[in-house]
């Protein structure tokens, strides 16, 4: 075979692609998103329940600690237990959720999430003893954990490519969105009318979740292509030929295996997504997120801020509006763009941060997590100059900006984004116990960093780390703006979609 031979398949893929590129713009003129939108929202009243979940211990530990009644009141060492013992039950969750959505599909595992959301609080709201709220903890973490894996891929696999990014950054969105809404909440009700508070949003996602189609792409690899049209019909408005992105996606999944065997490990389709995503989800915990919340109160206090729980809200409230933004601008913008920038500037931030704690001579202490931050006084051997405060509280506000506008939101959408059809369910689970086993461990191991490498040191290495996340990101995260999930699957691969 001569070198044209060899170079004209290559050649005819690439027609084919222009082809195909502008016959799915034609088609996506024709889409109405209103639907869509509707969707999208019912799912992601599950991240929001997620938010309050994570929130709902800020403002109930305080309350809990003081309590007149015995049977309720919370020591230190069960405070520490009542915040962590969620992330234990997220990590359940992701396992479990990674094989639901593949036995009984998307939609009826989000319906499904909602029931321990709402037991879990139910039991809180009726606690007669600590072991009722670690109960009720563990239930709402499971849901937390089975919610995080099933709402981006529920998303992804409904959107079309010019809004996936826009809808997938929801899902972080309406998280930070329940964390400050727990916060702002829990300023005006007691830990049981919070509980009811928080119980809420899971009970609207399972009644308007009963009026949602399940994704086209499971329905197709369950064989029921009517059904897939008939959702495609909804979810694409009525002028879009909805038979047109069915076949598209028929033929993609034609040319795929769609039983997952350990043999497929070998296949570059496979193992690049799967590192990828794990690395990212690990990445994210290490950019040490948990740190810097952890010593939000105690910087507040010392420059000078009256209510430390007002301060909470307005760090959260950051959270939000730089979410926002990402959500805003990630389809224009793309992934690495905006994971890159975020890492730099987490970087510089913390960078910063390490130099506050080391001019302010923080020592570390024997005290656990918890009673650091129940008892915030002493915690300074010195007490620093207001503008040395400042400086610190700066640099916090742009480590959360930074956070939020990259490795908060843009892990969870890319992990939506890039596995093939048949590990799906797997591989999402994976990252999910990845991100949540490096949250506990973050978690319970920071104050024994503080003690080997002191507090300065600390940061500094999360600057370090944050830096590595850069330079993963150049060289390993694939761009998927503006791509179908069958031509990122097709990336991996070396191939190119027909």
């Amino acid at each position: 075979m001569n070198e044209y031979e060899e170079n004209r398949p290559l050649l005819v893929n690439d027609e084919r692609t222009e082809e195909d590129r502008s016959e799915q713009d034609a088609y996506l003129d024709k889409v109405k998103n209103g639907k869509l939108f509707i969707a999208t929202f019912a799912a992601v009243l599950g991240p929001l329940s997620f938010g309050f979940v994570l929130g709902y211990s800020s403002p109930a530990i305080p309350e809990l600690r003081r309590i007149q009644d015995l049977r309720l009141q919370l020591s230190v060492e069960e405070a520490s237990w009542f915040g962590s013992v969620v992330t234990i039950g997220a990590a359940l969750g992701g396992l479990l959720g990674g094989w639901i959505v593949e036995r009984i599909g998307r939609k009826l595992s989000l319906m499904f999430c909602a029931i321990p959301f709402i037991f879990g609080f139910t039991t809180i709201i009726a606690a007669q003893n600590h072991w009722m709220f670690y109960v009720g903890r563990v239930l709402t973490g499971l849901a937390s954990g089975v919610t995080s894996l099933v709402v981006p891929l529920y998303i992804s696999e409904m959107a079309h490519e010019r809004v996936r990014g826009t809808l997938g950054s929801c899902v972080q969105l309406m998280v930070v969105i329940g964390i400050m809404g727990a916060y702002v909440t829990g300023l005006f009700l007691d830990w049981r009318w919070l509980a009811v508070a928080s119980s809420i949003p899971p009970t609207l996602m399972l009644l308007s979740m009963c009026f949602m189609p399940e994704t086209p792409r499971f329905l197709l690899c369950q064989g029921k292509r009517r059904e897939a049209e008939d959702a495609l019909r909804f979810l694409r408005g009525p002028d879009a030929p909805a038979e047109w992105e069915c076949a598209r996606i028929e033929d993609a999944y034609k040319n795929e295996e769609q039983s997952f065997s350990l043999g497929d490990l070998k296949d570059p389709g496979v193992y690049k997504p799967l590192g990828i995503g794990v690395m990212m989800m690990l990445l994210q915990q290490f950019t040490g997120i948990n740190a810097i919340m952890f010593y939000a109160e105690t910087i507040f206090e010392q420059a000078h801020f009256k209510s430390s729980d007002v301060a909470t809200v307005i760090v959260a409230a950051t959270q939000v509006v730089f979410t926002a933004i990402a959500a805003l601008i990630m389809d224009k913008a793309g992934r690495k763009v905006l994971l890159i920038l975020s890492g730099v500037v987490m970087c510089v931030s913390e960078a910063v941060f390490g130099v506050y704690f080391k001019l302010t001579v923080m020592k570390p202490n024997n005290s656990s997590m918890t009673s650091v931050l129940t008892d915030t006084h002493g915690l300074l051997e010195d007490q620093p100059s207001a503008d040395l405060a400042w400086l610190a509280v700066g640099s916090m506000g742009f480590f959360i900006a930074g956070f939020a506008i990259g490795w908060g939101p843009t892990p969870w959408l890319v992990m939506s984004e890039i596995f093939p059809t048949r590990v799906r369910g797997l591989g999402s689970a994976l990252c999910v116990l990845t991100n949540w086993t490096c949250a506990f461990i973050v978690t319970k191991t920071f104050q024994n960093l503080m003690d080997a490498l002191s507090s300065a040191g600390t940061f500094w290495m999360f600057s370090a780390l944050c830096a590595s996340n850069v330079v993963f990101t150049a060289f390993f995260v694939p761009e998927t703006k503006g791509k179908t999930l069958e031509e990122i699957q097709a990336g991996f691969k070396g191939t190119r979609m027909r």
